[in-house]
């Protein structure tokens, strides 16, 4: 993302990783300074089976009612909730989508909720990183969902983020800035390649 900016230093990157398992990064010149997932993946955004983020008193009052152990609650949280919870359909976006179009409510509700809680996000580091150069969509929801990226962007345009529809709608497997040319912060969409980064690490820990 910083090669496709003509801003080389002090750069202010917001990352959307969207998959099965999904985080937005706030990261200033190169290095990540937060992001949206805590101790464990279940904290932060909702994904393909993780609820999110969850209050404490949210998780003690379902173990009180429904008299759960906290290993209960957990892989309730970790592996029920999110996409498939919300939808009662799959944990599979694209499939969600689909239920949305026939007219599915439940597919649409979490839909909005899989946006609104990316966009939620996105607000906090543009106001965390003092504003915002360009957002990056990776993953597989990231790269394929136009739909969830024209509903994260919806409404940016004060934040100097306009998305253009016809690019965003636009399909293709190469890096690409889908932002309107007048617009003062870019919006890009990046392919992930996760295995050559997790082959160059181990490259360079082995090799010292």
């Amino acid at each position: 993302a910083r090669q496709m900016l003509d801003k080389k230093h002090n750069t202010r990157i917001i990352v959307c990783h969207l998959g099965n398992g999904s985080s937005v990064s706030a990261v200033y010149d190169g290095k990540c300074i937060d992001t949206s997932m805590g101790l464990t993946p279940v904290q932060g955004l909702m994904m393909g089976t993780r609820s999110g983020d969850v209050g404490a008193g949210a998780l003690q009052y379902m173990m009180s009612q429904e008299e759960m152990t906290i290993d209960e609650a957990l892989n309730i949280m970790n592996k029920k909730s999110g996409i498939l919870g919300i939808s009662g359909k799959s944990s599979d976006l694209r499939e969600v989508l689909e239920g949305m179009q026939s007219g599915d409510d439940r597919c649409r509700l979490a839909v909005d909720m899989v946006a609104y809680n990316i966009k939620k996000y996105v607000g906090s580091y543009v106001a965390a990183l003092d504003g915002v150069d360009a957002i990056c969509f990776t993953g597989g929801i990231g790269e394929n969902a136009a739909l969830i990226r024209e509903k994260v962007c919806a409404g940016l345009d004060a934040m100097g983020l306009v998305l253009d529809p016809v690019k965003n709608n636009k399909r293709s497997n190469k890096a690409r800035d889908i932002a309107t040319n007048g617009s003062a912060s870019r919006i890009f969409v990046i392919p992930t390649n996760e295995e050559y980064v997790i082959a160059n690490d181990t490259y360079k820990v082995v090799m010292g």
